[in-house]
């Protein structure tokens, strides 16, 4: 069995309760463990980008102190946006001994320095270069042949280049993802594009222009459903569906799942059990999946 620290960040605690129970059930299946951190803190949710201002890293890095006191070497992690802000953070600090030293006097308090050698992960990864598609082709007991899926982005997945967990031009690991499942990975233009992010507190107009594109893209291109591994994209590419209807003339809605629960249908695990309830999606798996 696999082991990792986990990192689950705000959202798995909160209105992204269904991504973290649907990796929970899927791990077991496929033999990873994941160790919650004690004691973690939110992130910082965005990466800083002012290159002399330390302090603001701090959150951040705190995490990973957390994750050596466990005597792990590697953070596991689910929300895009969490594993971006670690990732990038963790580099930045990491590279430069004078910053690093400088972290640690401001973090005096706690019981290890950080020695900048832990290395984080998205689950994506792990499933790609740990597991292996054919290892999880394997394990499927209900391949999805009838659907066709839209593999969704966004922005902290991919972004910048060399931080993210595939090419930022052309990834494939979701499709790829999608393929081992048995199901048939679209085509679609708007599987990078941004979904509006935090203008949905200040500007939900934008939100809902974003989601209105995106979601008719993957209409377009024949998806059934549209699958992603962001919180903030599911907020709002899925919960936000409703509301853009009633300002939007003509929009159709799509469901939306999280990859995790995605692979646990193709796993035969109950849609219950990895906190599928929203009413689109389970018309649409009584339709195209057996469950």
């Amino acid at each position: 069995m696999k082991s990792f620290a986990y990192y689950p960040g705000c959202t798995m605690k909160t209105t992204g309760k269904a991504f973290e129970q649907s990796a929970f059930a899927i791990a077991k299946v496929l033999d990873i463990q994941m160790r919650e951190i004690e004691r973690w803190n939110c992130c910082g949710t965005v990466f800083s980008l002012t290159i002399d201002d330390t302090m603001h890293h701090m959150a951040t890095i705190r995490n990973l102190v957390r994750v050596e006191a466990m005597g792990e070497s590697e953070v596991l992690t689910l929300c895009s946006m969490c594993y971006n802000t670690l990732k990038r953070a963790n580099e930045f600090i990491s590279s430069d001994p004078v910053r690093l030293s400088e972290l640690n006097d401001f973090m005096y308090k706690e019981d290890l320095k950080y020695s900048g050698h832990v290395q984080v992960r998205h689950l994506l990864e792990v499933l790609r270069d740990d597991v292996g598609w054919d290892a999880l082709k394997a394990k499927v007991t209900n391949p999805l042949t009838a659907l066709k899926v839209a593999s969704y982005y966004g922005c902290a997945l991919v972004r910048p280049e060399g931080a993210g967990v595939d090419s930022l031009e052309d990834p494939t690991v979701m499709e790829d993802l999608v393929s081992s499942l048995g199901a048939e990975p679209v085509a679609w233009l708007s599987r990078l594009e941004c979904c509006g992010s935090y203008h949905t507190i200040g500007h939900k107009e934008l939100v809902f222009e974003r989601t209105e594109r995106i979601v008719s893209e993957a209409l377009k291109a024949g998806a059934d459903v549209i699958v992603l591994s962001c919180p903030l994209c599911e907020f709002n590419v899925g919960a936000r569906q409703p509301e853009v209807t009633e300002h939007v003339y003509g929009f159709k809605g799509i469901p939306v799942l999280y990859f995790t629960q995605l692979i646990g249908l193709a796993l035969g695990i109950e849609p219950k059990e990895l906190g599928i309830e929203d009413s689109r999606v389970l018309k649409l798996l009584e339709e195209k999946v057996e469950v």
